[in-house]
């Protein structure tokens, strides 16, 4: 197996070729590319805009470092959005996001694409290129014009074909995966671009139950070995506690809260971001929250009236 040498570069915004490389060997026990003390991300009053169209607006945010940060709330509330300049992917309209306490977009494109890798919604692949090429993309910031193609990219890539579980589908085109194997390949680049902050947009789309735990296991995994700083943006709320450290709550633009899950997620918090009333239990196999919506249909007390 071998990497695509006409490749060019990621979501970053880096487009550089990639040389031809030697065949990628099974994955071996590497030495994680990761600094040693993670980089501080953090959002200084944020104003974040579509056209005339305000998303979010004097935002304030501290990522907390080596930890799993989880932004929860309802649709259009500007998660994505934050998710997307926190990456440089977007400009702010006001205020900054800084990386180790400078303004991220004065910074070098190949310089915040060593320390801070995006996973984004719905990513779109090239016609043809195979999972093994795709993975190997993540490696483009490592590239310069003397240090091209190393064993340490080999043995990123391999590691990031197995942690995902696709190594064997490595030679398949991307396009002719199914989702959750789409989904799968994508985040094995993410993964092998080795970055100390990761993030992650909505990373359990297209995946059935299995590989959703699979994959938010293979981001505390991540986070356990190397200190990795994660911040995913969830829909399933008893995901999000079961798997953060740090959950941020957010409504209409705005932070309204955010913690340890078992401080953030209550029953008023689940009624003023989602507008749905809930119990807040505990959940008896990690002790985290657990919420149970109730509806029209199962309203509150009925399970009670029955018995």
């Amino acid at each position: 197996m071998t990497v695509n040498p006409t490749l060019t570069i990621n979501d970053s915004g880096i487009d550089v070729p990639l040389p031809a490389p030697t065949p990628i060997p099974t994955a071996t026990a590497a030495q994680p590319e990761l600094r040693t003390a993670q980089p501080e991300l953090r959002a200084e009053r944020l104003r974040l805009a579509y056209g005339d169209r305000v998303v979010v607006d004097d935002l304030d945010l501290v990522v907390p470092p080596g930890r799993i940060s989880v932004i929860v709330g309802a649709n259009a509330c500007g998660k994505s959005t934050l998710l997307r300049a926190l990456a440089r992917l977007l400009a702010p309209e006001a205020g900054s996001v800084r990386l180790d306490g400078r303004a991220i977009h004065s910074l070098p494109t190949r310089q915040v694409a060593r320390q801070v890798g995006i996973l984004p919604q719905a990513p779109v692949a090239p016609d043809g290129l195979t999972v093994l090429d795709l993975v190997g993309r993540g490696r483009s910031p490592h590239q310069t014009w003397w240090r091209q193609w190393s064993p340490a990219d080999e043995r990123a890539v391999a590691e990031a074909l197995a942690a995902t579980g696709v190594t064997d589908l490595a030679d398949r085109p991307v396009d002719e995966l199914s989702g959750g194997q789409r989904q799968r390949a994508w985040i094995a680049m993410a993964v092998a671009q080795q970055t100390p902050v990761l993030l992650l947009d909505e990373p359990t789309t297209f995946l059935d139950l299995s590989h959703q735990i699979d994959v938010l296991d293979l981001v505390v995994d991540l986070n356990r070995r190397d200190g990795r700083t994660v911040v995913m943006v969830l829909h399933d709320l008893n995901q999000a506690c079961r798997y953060a450290d740090h959950v941020i709550a957010m409504k209409a633009g705005r932070i309204v809260a955010q913690g340890e899950p078992a401080n953030v997620i209550t029953a008023g918090l689940v009624d003023e971001v989602f507008d749905v009333r809930c119990e807040v239990t505990v959940d008896p196999l990690t002790g985290t929250p657990l919420v149970i919506p109730t509806s029209r249909h199962h309203p509150r007390g009925a399970a009670v009236a029955r018995a």
